[in-house]
């Protein structure tokens, strides 16, 4: 595609206006004001198309491929690696309106959603079911189904699950050329030749627009008991996780670690006591389910004086109230906290192996304080699969070669370790250099054969996505 437009932003909405009836065209004007997500530069296209129907996304792709307009998928605009920024002369091509929860089959424990349902709403949809997702994040009132798909998204029940390609067991895609692959298997056994869906999970809207998502779900555990525990360091976490999920009546439904730093900046910012933790512990939040909300605290509380001494833990409450229950979640799950005092923080989300985590935290540490400039990292995560969400303490904008020093500092070692440099938010803009730089160059190469044969005018996000 050209990176000149050919379009204004005011002539590109006349000419998509009445293009097919299930298709709305947001124009500049309609635009204007609007909140753009988590990037400011997420609407500067200033054009934004709302499909209706699968067929509505088909025509409008067919018309921006025959009029060389490029096209930028959209869901919640939740992302944070700059996937959904887009350029005047493009056009938005948003989820919105794909927003029906299609069918619930609860006897088989499947749900066909279009793109745009949030997971929040797939949830309060399933609820009176007694069915839940598989998969949960932080920002479920904002992610939607499709843009979850698009980044593989992860969240705090992978550890358990897996991520959301476990979860998908059929898929509707408008391809680049306005065609219809529809693959909306409700089964999970299906070896039937290659299995081409799994192009589209994770390829962040480069290889086409997801319109429709078959999904497994789960029966809901509502009984929940909320415990803070100190511990110190990140094997002594994995222990705790390790021995409550082979608990006989428990079910571990969640194992999130904050580190020093972060749980003592954040707890004195909401005033949260700490005074129980002792002092430069880390803190580990776990989540069970259990027969009842009674027995699920009785039998946690058990648990965790069972291996008290065994795990060194270095303190512990659990929640008696849903209040304090919320309260906790709300230590770990209110992350942007730091953005306040170092409002320009580079943010890294990685995953090394579990039993690798101590070491790795402790060189980041050590690497970036040799950088100087006094830098240190906030590290929060998903302890049980290994994902580590890393913000950088830095005073004010760091410089390109400091900021690329730093960046350096958290991926070394990352790939000959078996990690990832990218855990569960996707490439984007923001990480493209490192996909470039950390990625195989035959599994490079393959994915930009894969996008030419699929996109050769380059129609889907183009320069963004690393293809």
């Amino acid at each position: 595609m050209s990176s000149h437009p050919t379009f204004s932003p005011t002539d590109l909405a006349r000419a998509l206006d009445g293009l097919h009836r299930d298709l709305r065209i947001l124009g500049p004007d309609a635009l204007a004001g609007r909140h753009p997500g988590e990037d400011p530069a997420n609407l500067d296209a200033r054009v934004m198309a709302q499909p209706a129907s699968t067929e509505a996304a088909a025509a409008l792709i067919s018309w921006c491929r025959a009029n060389h307009v490029a096209i930028v998928p959209q869901g919640g605009l939740s992302g944070l690696v700059g996937g959904s920024v887009s350029r005047a002369g493009e056009v938005i091509l948003s989820s919105a309106r794909l927003n029906r929860v299609i069918a619930i089959r609860a006897e088989e424990e499947t749900v066909e959603v279009g793109s745009g349902v949030t997971l929040e709403a797939l949830q309060a949809a399933l609820a009176p079911h007694g069915l839940t997702t598989g998969i949960d994040l932080g920002s479920r009132g904002s992610a939607t189904i499709g843009g979850m798909v698009s980044t593989n998204a992860g969240g705090i029940l992978a550890f358990r699950n897996g991520v959301m390609r476990h979860q998908i067991l059929g898929l509707e895609v408008v391809l680049p050329t306005g065609e219809v692959l529809s693959d909306m298997t409700r089964v999970v056994k299906v070896s039937a030749g290659p299995d081409l869906k799994q192009l589209f999970i994770g390829s962040e809207g480069a290889f086409g627009f997801v319109t429709r998502v078959v999904l497994r779900v789960e029966p809901i555990r509502p009984h929940r008991s909320v415990a803070l525990l100190g511990v110190a360091n990140a094997a002594r976490a994995l222990q705790v996780a390790a021995c409550l999920r082979r608990h006989p009546t428990l079910q571990l439904e969640a194992a999130e670690m904050m580190w020093p730093r972060y749980v003592r900046d954040h707890a004195s910012l909401k005033g949260f006591d700490l005074s129980w933790r002792e002092e430069d512990a880390a803190v580990l939040l776990v989540e069970v389910s259990g027969d009842s909300a009674d027995a699920a605290t009785a039998q946690l509380e058990e648990a965790l004086a069972d291996l008290w001494e065994e795990a060194d833990l270095k303190g512990g409450i659990v929640a008696q109230t849903s209040d304090q229950a919320r309260r906790f979640w709300d230590l770990r799950e209110d992350s942007g906290f730091y953005f306040a005092a170092f409002p320009n923080a580079p943010s890294f989300d990685v995953s090394m192996p579990p039993s690798s985590l101590d070491v790795y935290v402790a060189d980041v540490t050590a690497r970036l304080a040799a950088i100087g400039n006094g830098l240190d990292a906030y590290v929060y995560g998903h302890i049980a699969d290994g994902n580590l969400h890393i913000a950088i303490a830095a005073p004010g904008l760091l410089p390109i070669d400091l900021k690329a020093l730093a960046e350096t500092a958290v991926y070394a070692g990352i790939t000959s370790s078996g990690g990832s440099f990218s855990a569960e938010h996707g490439v984007g803009l923001d990480k493209r250099l490192a996909y470039l730089a950390h990625v195989d160059p035959v599994k490079q190469a393959l994915a930009r054969q894969i996008k030419v044969m699929l996109d050769p005018v380059m129609l889907f996000n183009p320069g963004k996505a690393p293809f």
